[in-house]
């Protein structure tokens, strides 16, 4: 049971990891328009956001 909790795991993974950085991407041509456009409210959103992306990635990559 534990071997296909494993498998269950490294698949929802190696599905979700590529999203993850697909919006991290996206995130960070969002924030770089905010800074262009000197928009301090996006600019905090997109750097939240960021934030919790990366948290994710970490959790998917351990």
């Amino acid at each position: 049971m534990k071997r296909v909790m494993e498998a269950l795991r490294r698949r929802e993974a190696e599905e979700r990891l590529p999203v993850i950085r697909l919006e991290i991407d996206y995130e960070l041509m969002t924030l770089y328009d905010a800074m262009m456009e000197e928009d301090e409210e996006q600019i905090a959103n997109s750097k939240q956001r960021l934030n919790e992306l990366r948290t994710e990635l970490i959790q998917w990559m351990a």
